[in-house]
């Protein structure tokens, strides 16, 4: 079972805008903001980075799960932040590009987190919520769950959910949901594979940390290499991945589990993994 969470709030103080829970080397992030549709506001991106620059650093974690409480999973920037600064002497342009930026290092530090990390996603995921999903590396859906990024609705385009959704779906995919700004329904994302899953409504938190105990139970130097090397040989051309790959895959060789793994195989026996 898992472990109660780690934030919670004292008399006088403000509500954690994300709670920690621990079992094993499972550790699942939740977004506690629900009463703001858990919007990516400064404090949530900054609450959220901060987590996982300390999840980095903790080699006792070996998988992540990202979960939110409520009906909305996340609904993208806090649309009422960006406003704000309309009437800043560059109508707001220094604003919106920092922000932005601090998005893009969210997004980034999930992909670079050495640990896997599992989007555990009930209710609906919209814009740079919809992003927050597509930059993990595994996500799993309620079938009531719903996925969009509507910006071209209100005039202003997906640029940022763009990147990591054209790099997660089909090319086709990924310009029908930013062209036309629809809801796709779980079911359906999961065959787009903007989701690999899709449970029962309700069961995505408890799917979700199923996958990662799993993962957990795993030798954690191919799963950090293999992670590493899955982002960066997708922006290669072909013969460049290939030799990148074959380096990373004779360090791995080399690694105490590789050869434990492959004795234990011969020898018809369960490995005994050390991480090393």
């Amino acid at each position: 079972m898992s472990a109660e969470p780690s934030a919670h709030p004292v008399a006088g103080a403000a509500a954690p805008v994300v709670t920690t829970s621990r079992d094993g080397g499972v550790l699942t992030l939740t977004l506690a903001r629900p009463e703001v549709r858990n919007s990516l506001s400064e404090a949530m991106m900054a609450a959220l980075t901060s987590a996982l620059a300390a999840i980095a650093a903790d080699t006792t974690v070996r998988a992540v799960v990202l979960a939110a409480e409520g009906p909305v999973y996340s609904a993208g920037h806090d649309l009422k932040e960006i406003q704000a600064h309309r009437g800043d002497a560059d109508r707001g342009r220094a604003y919106f590009e920092d922000v932005l930026e601090r998005c893009a290092t969210l997004m980034t530090a999930i992909v670079r987190l050495p640990q896997p990390v599992i989007a555990a996603v009930e209710g609906m995921a919209t814009a740079a919520g919809c992003q927050l999903v597509a930059s993990c590396d595994l996500a799993v859906a309620g079938e009531k769950a719903r996925f969009c990024t509507p910006g071209v609705n209100i005039g202003l385009f997906c640029h940022t959910p763009m990147v990591a959704l054209s790099r997660n779906l089909v090319r086709k995919h990924a310009m029908e949901m930013l062209l036309l700004g629809e809801w796709v329904e779980a079911e359906e994302a999961r065959r787009m594979g903007l989701v690999n899953r899709v449970v029962p409504a309700g069961e995505a938190l408890a799917e979700a940390q199923a996958l990662a105990r799993r993962i957990a139970e795993k030798s954690q130097v191919p799963v950090k290499l293999g992670k590493a090397a899955f982002y960066s040989q997708m922006e290669m051309g072909l013969d460049d991945a290939y030799a990148y790959a074959s380096r990373v895959m004779a360090e791995n060789m080399l690694a105490r589990d590789a050869d434990e793994g492959i004795s234990a195989v011969l020898a018809k026996r369960a490995p005994s993994w050390e991480d090393r």
